[in-house]
């Protein structure tokens, strides 16, 4: 493993995460790697069950258990998150490095109302009092645009929207300024209105506080939004990572054109038939042989029973990828027009 730089915020080297289960040990995450700069967003993409969200509690600690295996290092401002104790983890947790769960109708205690719950984060922190705490629990509802927040402050979870819960964990989240907020589907049950609200908080938090920001999400939409760089993940393995531009209009992998291509696009002729990815992920206890994207790729051949190393294969340096076609074999295929996932006689046609 090499040295992890001291340069960024966050430096995550060759990380792995396995759960022992019945069926055996289940690699839910296997040598990711990357790294978080002070005021970038970095997205990572990819389907349910790809590791995703796995890798952003790893960092925090959140999915450690008798049954749980890890290997690599998660270097922030010195400490190696991995291997961190608890103690320390604690004093991280909500002050230095935040997260927003995915399903805010779990994450709130449902016998607890919205202003304690926010006021003890708050004060687990900061030495504030009961009332001072409230107060800044308010103006924190406030400002992910949550209506009569000091009424709300008397609700109970089960009283709210179910994006009115979201917008809580979001603004719990940003209670003490977090100098790295990992965001795990913040807006998913969220309109359209409401979820720009909540991009441009991540936008304001990053230009007021020059706070890092791991995005995980499947919604391309909000990538092309917010990101700096994009992450893809794919059965537990990162197979492209590279900037926002390239992500978007050169991508490299066949996943990242099936990810694409499966967005309706209003700039192009109605297709007969949205383009999807043919098959399912694959099961981490038992991945397949080689590139684990193989069985699901119309454009495997011989070589794709060898894995293939994550690295920059289309001359550009910091643009990687997990594929062993070279890059005018990806550009050729990709202009027959991205139609990965349809069957052979739909690309023909």
């Amino acid at each position: 493993m090499s040295e992890p730089s001291t340069e960024h915020l966050l430096t995550v080297d060759e990380l792995r995460v396995g759960f022992r289960t019945e069926d055996g040990l289940v690699q839910a995450v296997d040598g990711v790697s990357f790294d978080v700069d002070a005021g970038e967003v970095l997205a990572i993409v990819g389907e349910s069950g790809c590791g995703k969200s796995v890798t952003g509690m790893t960092l925090l600690g959140l999915t450690r258990g008798p049954n749980a295996r890890f290997g690599g290092r998660a270097v922030f401002d010195g400490c190696d998150l991995v291997g961190a104790s608890d103690e320390q983890l604690r004093r991280i947790r909500g002050a230095e490095i935040a997260m927003v769960f995915q399903d805010p109708m779990t994450a709130l205690n449902p016998v607890q109302r919205i202003g304690p719950q926010l006021a003890e984060q708050i004060r687990a922190h900061d030495d504030l009092g009961k009332d001072a705490a409230l107060e800044r629990a308010r103006e924190l509802l406030e400002r992910v645009g949550i209506p009569r927040a000091r009424d709300r402050l008397r609700a109970y979870p089960h009283e709210l929207s179910g994006g009115m819960r979201q917008r809580t964990m979001i603004a719990m989240a940003l209670s003490c300024d977090p100098r790295l907020l990992i965001a795990d589907e913040p807006t998913t049950a969220l309109d359209v209105t409401i979820q720009a609200q909540i991009l441009e908080e991540v936008r304001r938090l990053r230009a007021e506080t020059d706070a890092g920001v791991i995005l995980i999400t499947h919604d391309l939409g909000v990538v092309a939004d917010v990101a700096d760089r994009v992450v893809v993940m794919y059965a537990g393995q990162i197979v492209e990572a590279g900037t926002l531009d390239e992500l978007f209009y050169d991508p490299q992998h066949p996943y990242t054109w099936g990810l694409l291509g499966s967005i309706a696009r209003v700039d192009r002729p109605r297709p007969p038939r949205l383009p999807a990815i043919l098959g399912t992920p694959p099961s981490l206890a038992a991945p397949p042989q080689g590139c684990r994207f193989r069985p699901r790729c119309p454009h495997r051949f011989a070589q794709c029973l060898e894995l293939p190393a994550l690295e920059a294969r289309c001359g550009v340096p910091d643009h990687l990828d997990r594929c062993w076609l070279s890059a005018e074999e990806k550009r050729e295929k990709r202009q027959v027009g991205g139609q990965i996932g349809l069957a052979p006689e739909e690309r023909a046609a």
